[in-house]
């Protein structure tokens, strides 16, 4: 069964800009089963328009940003 955007349901979402990339926290709910966190990464390009890429390692300053907005979402799960 393929992907359909319109079952998945977004319960939280808080995004964090760090210059030139940000971390965006989610809680999304796909076709009514169990609510799951899901953590990205977007750079900006040459364009300014935000473009999607592996997290990867975090520096320490954006986990400690990064954790308490964790911490909410886990709230909403």
């Amino acid at each position: 069964m393929p992907y359909d955007q319109t079952l998945d349901v977004e319960c939280f979402k808080e995004i964090k800009e760090f210059g030139e990339t940000r971390v965006s926290i989610g809680v999304f709910c796909y076709n009514g089963g169990e609510k799951k966190m899901q953590i990205t990464r977007e750079n900006l390009d040459n364009n300014g328009g935000w473009r999607f890429t592996k997290l990867g390692r975090m520096t320490q300053k954006e986990v400690k940003e990064i954790v308490p907005i964790m911490m909410r979402a886990v709230e909403k799960m």
